[in-house]
């Protein structure tokens, strides 16, 4: 269980967490379900302008990396690399800023949600300095990921 302050947990200021609201949770927790090896530079994503979003256990979710500096909630994303779809395993709230983590070490920080297949999946959308898809980042099928906070 995380605990934390505003901007004292190396969130970006631009990251607006609701961190008056929030004074600890529990970490979300996925295991990769299909891997992606897809890359676009024109995707066209648009970040809602919610910061949090509740995953429940058994929904599956597709995880798409973005470099973009500008990604953040109510902008648009167009340089992407496809991670995969993740089953969320153990349910909770995931909130703009949290970080995700792949084999214990981050991969970046969660960016904003689009709503481009809505009810089907949320594109959960993460900023990371590390674009690449699931297949050559080395993801397997079935291996655990989180989000963590902050």
């Amino acid at each position: 269980m995380a605990t934390g302050k505003a901007q004292a947990d190396g969130a970006p200021e631009s990251v607006q967490q609701p961190v008056a609201l929030v004074r600890a949770k529990r970490p979300v927790r996925g295991v990769a379900v299909v891997v992606l090896d897809t890359y676009r530079q024109d995707r066209g994503l648009r970040l809602d302008t919610f910061n949090s979003r509740a995953l429940l256990k058994h929904e599956v979710h597709e995880i798409i990396l973005t470099d973009e500096e500008g990604a953040v909630p109510g902008a648009a994303v167009d340089r992407i690399a496809y991670l995969c779809f993740l089953e969320i395993t153990q349910g909770g709230v995931v909130h703009v800023g949290d970080r995700l983590l792949f084999r214990g070490k981050p991969v970046g920080r969660l960016a904003g949600f689009d709503l481009t297949h809505f009810p089907n999946h949320l594109n959960i959308v993460v900023k990371t300095d590390d674009l690449r898809s699931g297949a050559d980042a080395g993801l397997l099928a079935e291996e655990a990921m989180e989000f963590a906070w902050p």
